[in-house]
């Protein structure tokens, strides 16, 4: 595919998935590229990860293990493109095929359900404001005020959008269904290995900067989206928003997720980060923004910021693609 295949792909991706989603009925007959993905590299954390090995050689296996999981996602889409071409299928209804399998690495409107779903939980009472977040953030929740659960649940918005909304979609456009794939697989390496645990600290090593990299570039991107979106939402600020990112995306302790976080604090007036507890363990991160702490009325004022960004998310996408076209 060319470049203008590849954008009308990410487009017609990410237009799918907004309108239908994931459908349960799928996932439950056939589960998700994702848990599929996700099953490979439990094999390889079981398989290749053992304790009594030196750091440097479980450093040496995972960056292999991640080095195969990349390598089996790219051969994996080539082959379904080639296949798929080898049925004969009109040009418009194999690329209509492959966007739909690409579709399912966008993560559009399972975000939005989910974070939804804090703020009516939240709605309910704290108690299952707690237990609504804690399916979407890692940090101990058992304390958290609704000061604590609303700025979970906007952070996870937030860092979702960028990893699992502009950035998929942004290797869509650049490496068509094989490029998706391969981010996905990085991207599910580092949420299950790329942490700095005594487990994983060498051999999620390579997840976690690999992830880190093709990051990089959609965590600013999504900055700009969001900042863009906040023209077109009442009551949220543009120029709050790029002011948080400048003053305040740098001192996140992650060097892609402070973007994102730092749009949405800077545009709807709130202060996110701040010291959190893992697994018992207090972390003291910085502050992300000015504004007051958020309520559980700012998750939903998040998810119009969020909806408006993914539409001009689309839009930028469709736009490119014509224009692209047409040169």
């Amino acid at each position: 595919m060319n470049l203008a295949a590849t954008l009308t792909l990410a487009a017609l991706a990410v237009a799918i998935e907004a309108c239908v989603g994931y459908p349960q009925s799928v996932f439950r007959t056939f589960g998700h590229p994702v848990t599929w993905i996700g099953r490979l590299i439990a094999l390889a954390d079981r398989c290749l990860n053992h304790e009594d090995q030196s750091f440097a050689a479980r450093r040496a296996l995972g960056f292999l293990a991640l080095l195969l999981l990349v390598a089996l996602a790219w051969g994996s889409a080539t082959l379904f493109s080639l296949g798929l071409a080898a049925l004969g299928l009109p040009r418009a209804a194999g690329f209509a095929v492959t966007a739909l399998i690409a579709s399912s690495l966008i993560a559009q409107r399972s975000l939005d359900s989910h974070v939804l779903a804090v703020a009516e939980a939240l709605d309910a009472g704290l108690e299952a404001g707690r237990a609504s977040v804690a399916k979407i953030v890692g940090r101990d929740v058992a304390n958290l005020d609704e000061t604590g659960v609303a700025s979970a649940a906007i952070e996870s918005l937030a860092e979702n959008f960028s990893d699992g909304v502009a950035a998929p979609a942004f290797w869509l456009a650049l490496g068509g269904l094989p490029g998706g794939l391969c981010y996905k697989a990085i991207n599910t390496a580092d949420s299950m290995i790329g942490h700095k645990t005594p487990r994983h600290a060498a051999f999620g090593f390579a997840a976690a900067k690999l992830d880190d990299l093709v990051n990089f570039l959609p965590a600013r991107l999504s900055a700009l989206l969001i900042t863009g979106a906040a023209f077109l939402v009442p009551g949220a600020s543009p120029r709050a928003a790029w002011r948080s990112v400048r003053r305040d995306a740098g001192g996140h302790p992650s060097p892609n997720a402070g973007w994102p976080e730092a749009a949405f604090a800077g545009a709807l007036g709130v202060r996110l980060g701040g010291p959190r507890a893992y697994a018992g363990v207090t972390v003291e991160d910085a502050w992300i923004g000015l504004g007051k702490a958020p309520s559980r009325q700012d998750i939903r004022r998040a998810l119009r910021l969020y909806r408006c960004a993914c539409g001009v998310h689309f839009a930028g996408l469709t736009l490119i693609a014509l224009v692209i076209a047409q040169a």
